[in-house]
């Protein structure tokens, strides 16, 4: 939590980093933590009458509020937060309906970047922030500017903001052009020392029971730090870089090998604003080490499924070995302490000299407001990579004893093992995952939002509109359709010059929206002694535990059902916990003999549950087999029936070796799917293979 309090206020100290992405569990305080730093802000002195917020020094030449008046005055700066729900018109803004309808004219009512400038614009769960949004918000954080070219508006505006997001990395990852757009990253893992936790639970007790004393009681302190913010603000300018930290920080920077420069600049300002901030005239080591720390994890990342973090010996390695040619010992204050020290104090600044002195008269107080300071990056002592590490121990040690407690998922395992004769082997650990392709429902479906298929959903792109009748009576208005309809009938309707605009009920046109949605992924699993070498069910595994992180990442519902020995099994009933999901694969066991059937009727009764449950919601069958058939009934009939109903499915062929019997590939014919091998399961499979298509057709055209 240290990290996160510093990596906020440096944030405010220098808005030009970029924001801060705060990743962590849930439960962490993540969004208490953002939204508390608005109250810290310095005021923003901003043209009075200006929508836009424009700075009264240099105000926006292409304001669509010009021409300003001479006067201004301070208002408080604004956090502005995005629901993730939000939708486009909300985030850009729109054409003003009150105006529009009384008055017959065009005007523009701003949205939320044009609140959040000169400001901070906070998107809690980040991460599920539908795609349109995120193009949106990537373009204004690259340029600084909004352009509108929409309802006959064509309008640009100022949007300079800090972006800060929050996230459970559990939901999913960002999407890589986002990710760089955030300066800093820091992970945030509630504290395991009953102390600390003790305190936490103490305070928001005290303050659930009188939140006015709470306040007052704090307002001291935080009117002090708020102090400092503006004090380090002040100070920023004055920070001198030399050459050779300049260059310590590009070497850095190439040597954890992150892509484009945005990294080195991140890194550069960081280090300025945690000088400021520690009251220091000159970058240090120490600062870049601290700004290091914040900015590199999330850009050295090269795939999606890498866990971010930073090796501390590499790090601490690659600044000795490019440390400033002349170094320069820390400035000491007039007490003989370091700069930036106990309270970070400023030599200049008396009062935070006595802040300082005075933190042991105020306990706890001041050790939350100044603790980032005295201890810059202490959390980086902990490897960010061993969290991770952490709680999966803790979910292996769980895992651990769960077979000898009383679990009742465990019971149909267990009696099927005991009907079936045949031996079973040990369960085998997953290789590592890797991301796949994406399989899609065909057709436009109706579904929850998510990131899958085609669907008809309240967000997305307009892409028709159709008029309100009795069958389609409900909807969101399609606001310049609907005017466009009216336009050519206002004369005869009598409107007069400059009055408001005469509607009818067949004038009303209802946007129709395309976005996408979630969809149900059912993975059937052959875990029969056809699959007991270890290194064909390890690959197997591999294969669906990324399948099922591609499927939680694009806010599917995942089931898994599992056949082997007699009869299949629901290891794991419909659900978004893919936690679960790989817990019951890590555990899966092999041997026995092959109940295709079994495994394709179970499929299909979870199928027709979830469908009566949810009935906009499709599903995408995903059978892991080799196609072998050696118990139960012959499954072709069933096959048919799937392929009948149109039920989506891919058949993932785990048939290896040179002599292969193609039963997969007749099984998939029978289910009306698609046949795709293990090898060919990775996303880079498919990239080369569409290379060498294009190679082919590059080759015919130039012979």
């Amino acid at each position: 939590m240290d990290d996160l309090v510093l990596s906020l206020l440096l944030s405010s100290v220098a808005p030009d980093i970029g924001g801060v992405l705060v990743r962590g569990e849930k439960g962490t305080a993540k969004s208490t933590a953002v939204r508390a730093l608005a109250n810290l802000l310095p005021p923003v002195d901003v043209i009075s009458g200006c929508r836009f917020g424009c700075d009264p020094h240099a105000p926006d030449p292409d304001c669509p509020d010009q021409p300003h008046g001479h006067e201004h005055h301070p208002r408080p700066a604004r956090l502005v937060e995005l629901p993730v729900g939000a939708t486009e018109d909300r985030l850009l803004g729109s054409l003003d309906l009150d105006r529009a309808l009384s008055a017959g004219v065009r005007a523009y009512e701003p949205g939320l970047l044009a609140g959040a400038h000169r400001g901070i614009l906070y998107v809690d769960e980040v991460n599920l922030l539908h795609d349109h949004l995120v193009d949106v918000l990537l373009d204004a954080a690259a340029m600084g500017r909004v352009h509108i070219e929409r309802e006959s508006i064509s309008i640009t505006h100022a949007a300079r903001f800090v972006l800060v997001g929050t996230m459970n990395p559990e939901e999913g990852e960002l999407r890589p052009q986002l990710l760089d757009r955030f300066g800093l990253t820091v992970e945030v893992r509630a504290s395991r020392d009953p102390d600390v936790r003790a305190e936490v639970v103490r305070r928001r007790l005290a303050f659930d029971a009188d939140p006015e004393a709470f306040i007052k009681e704090w307002q001291e302190a935080e009117r002090e730090l708020a102090a400092r913010i503006v004090s380090a603000r002040e100070h920023l300018a004055t920070v001198e870089l030399s050459d050779g930290v300049l260059r310590q920080i590009a070497a850095v920077c190439a040597a954890f090998d992150v892509d484009g420069m945005r990294a080195d600049l991140v890194v550069a300002r960081t280090a300025r604003a945690h000088a400021a901030w520690s009251g220091r005239s000159k970058v240090t080591s120490e600062d870049v080490r601290v700004a290091a720390m914040f900015a590199l994890p999330h850009r050295r990342r090269r795939d999606p499924f890498d866990a971010p973090g930073m090796d501390e010996n590499l790090l601490d390695e690659a600044l000795r070995n490019n440390t400033p040619e002349d170094p320069e010992p820390p400035e000491t204050d007039p007490d003989g302490g370091p700069e930036g020290g106990p309270g970070g104090q400023d030599p200049n600044n008396s009062q935070q000299s006595e802040t300082g002195d005075d933190r042991q008269d105020t306990g706890s107080h001041q050790d939350s407001a100044t603790g980032p300071a005295e201890q810059p990056g202490t959390q980086s002592q902990q490897h960010p990579d061993q969290q991770p590490q952490g709680r999966q121990a803790e979910g292996q040690q769980a895992e651990g004893q769960q077979p000898t407690g009383k679990n009742p998922t465990q019971n149909p395992q267990q009696n099927a093992e005991s009907r079936t004769p045949a031996a079973t082997q040990d369960a085998v650990a997953a290789t590592n995952p890797f991301k796949v392709r994406s399989f899609k429902v065909p057709g436009l479906g109706k579904g929850a939002s998510g990131r899958r298929s085609r669907a008809l959903t309240e967000s997305g792109r307009t892409i028709a509109t159709l008029p309100l009748t009795s069958e389609r009576s409900s909807g969101r208005v399609h606001l310049p359709a609907t005017l466009t309809a009216a336009a050519s009938q206002q004369h005869a309707r009598g409107r007069l010059p400059g009055g408001p605009v005469v509607l009818r009920r067949d004038d009303i046109r209802l946007g129709v929206r395309e976005g996408r949605e979630g969809n149900l992924i059912l993975f059937c699993v052959d875990a029969s002694g056809s699959m007991a070498a270890k290194q064909r069910m390890a690959a197997v595994k591999g294969a669906v535990l990324s399948l099922l992180l591609d499927a939680y990442q694009r806010r599917d519902r995942v089931g898994l059902i599992t056949f082997r020995g007699q009869e299949a099994e629901l290891a794991l009933p419909p659900t978004g916990a893919v936690e679960a999901a790989r817990m019951r694969l890590d555990r899966l066991p092999t041997g026995g003999r092959t109940p295709l059937s079994a495994g394709l009727r179970k499929s299909w009764t979870v199928i027709g549950n979830e469908k009566l449950r949810d009935p906009h919601r499709r599903p995408l069958l995903v059978l892991v087999t080799d196609g072998r058939h050696t118990a139960g009934e012959d499954p072709t009939p069933i096959a048919a029936e799937f392929a009948r109903r149109g039920i989506r499915s891919v058949v993932v062929d785990c048939e290896r070796g040179i002599v292969r019997l193609g039963m997969a590939g007749k099984l998939a014919a029978g289910l009306g799917g698609e046949l795709i091998t293990l090898d060919d399961l990775r996303a880079e499979s498919l990239a080369g293979m569409v290379r060498d298509q294009v190679n082919q057709q590059t080759e015919r055209r130039i012979a």
